[in-house]
């Protein structure tokens, strides 16, 4: 029989600070079992955002903690993720086939942040999770060619709309309905119901996360999305210059003053790498996303280089996390990509689905 208590596992446990999460897997609730026969130890843990690439990395150092143990030399880790559906603003019906939905905005264009949600959704989807994308920019919608879908989505009752599918993501924009070219000549309330229905009119299947690519700045679509549809939490994408940086932090305020919790700030375009000799250089300033993430006190969720790749890969209907997977680049992506999925997974948890429906009826 081994003197080793739960109570010893569990203290070892705390002294492993999980980078995504920024606490101890105990702390984060994330510990669901231990057990404990002769010198071997057994751990269940269940994280609440996906983890396919970091499972290794995260399975060895707990076994480092644990096995430091005098009277542990052997901890098996069974690990796994359960994505749950997280607290939206209060009074907005949640949306059917979505667990949470994530808006990926920015105060003004031409920051990359279409390049971005589609990296971020492809990023989620290769670490495990089922993920769908939605192209808000009904101006100017730039989904369709990013994943290279060509076609129309099909409808089976005449009412609402199959998702279109490239690269395991389920995805839906105005861009699918309408000639690439034909521009957009809408006011804004035709903008904000065409938005509404292709977000509540496409038949989502089960998904952990709904990413939604959002047009620049804080206008008709951004006030509908805040006061209509249920989202967990917002990613703010900049480019490290003031200017953008400006725009960035209204953008911040606005979703702050609708009660969307912002999940934190990407730096897009942050250093630039020369593919001839490999030098780096801050074209547009450099820790501008840090900065502000330390003024407003969000994450900063990450930061990405200038590099042709990315723009290639994406106007060519291949964005760099399908096309290079094993790249830096995409890595990246996926480090931004877990860290934004664990930050959400610390927020409260909504629990309407659990409970039935009571409907009275006088007979």
């Amino acid at each position: 029989m081994s003197n080793v208590t739960q109570a010893q596992v569990e203290e070892a446990l705390k002294g492993y600070v999980d980078p995504h999460l920024e606490k101890d897997l105990v702390a984060a609730k994330a510990v669901k079992g231990i057990e404990i026969e002769g010198s071997k130890a057994k751990l269940k843990v269940v994280l609440g955002y996906p983890a396919k690439g970091f499972k290794d990395t995260l399975t060895a150092a707990l076994k480092k903690q644990v096995e430091a143990i005098d009277g542990i030399d052997q901890l098996d880790v069974d690990l796994s993720w359960k994505i749950d559906s997280h607290v939206t603003q209060k009074n907005i019906n949640g949306i059917e086939g979505v667990k949470n939905i994530i808006a990926v905005a920015s105060g003004k264009g031409g920051v990359g942040k279409s390049t971005t949600a589609v990296n971020l959704a492809l990023a989620l989807s290769a670490e495990g999770a089922n993920v769908g994308i939605l192209d808000a920019d009904i101006y100017g919608p730039s989904q369709p060619r990013m994943l290279g879908v060509h076609g129309k989505p099909e409808s089976a009752d005449g009412k609402s709309l199959e998702p279109m599918v490239s690269y395991h993501l389920q995805a839906m924009s105005i861009g699918f309905l309408i000639d690439e070219e034909t521009p957009m000549i809408w006011r804004g309330p035709m903008v904000t119901q065409a938005l509404e229905q292709l977000l509540k009119d496409t038949n989502w299947k089960n998904l952990d996360y709904l990413i939604v690519d959002m047009p620049p700045g804080t206008g008709d679509v951004q006030l509908t999305l805040a006061q209509k549809v249920p989202v967990s939490g917002v990613v703010i994408v900049t480019t490290p210059q003031d200017i953008a940086l400006l725009d960035a932090k209204k953008g911040l305020k606005m979703f702050e003053k609708v009660e969307v919790p912002v999940l934190g700030i990407i730096e897009n375009m942050s250093i630039h790498i020369c593919s001839k000799c490999g030098h780096e250089e801050h074209i547009f300033g450099a820790g501008g996303g840090q900065r502000m993430s330390d003024e407003y006190h969000v994450d900063f969720l990450g930061a990405l280089p200038l590099d042709l790749r990315i723009r290639e890969e994406t106007d060519s209907g291949k964005p760099t996390v399908v096309a290079e997977p094993d790249s830096r680049i995409a890595q990246i992506y996926r480090e931004i990509a877990r860290r934004t999925a664990a930050k959400l997974s610390l927020q409260g948890k909504n629990y309407a689905a659990k409970f039935p429906q009571i409907v009275i009826q006088n007979n």
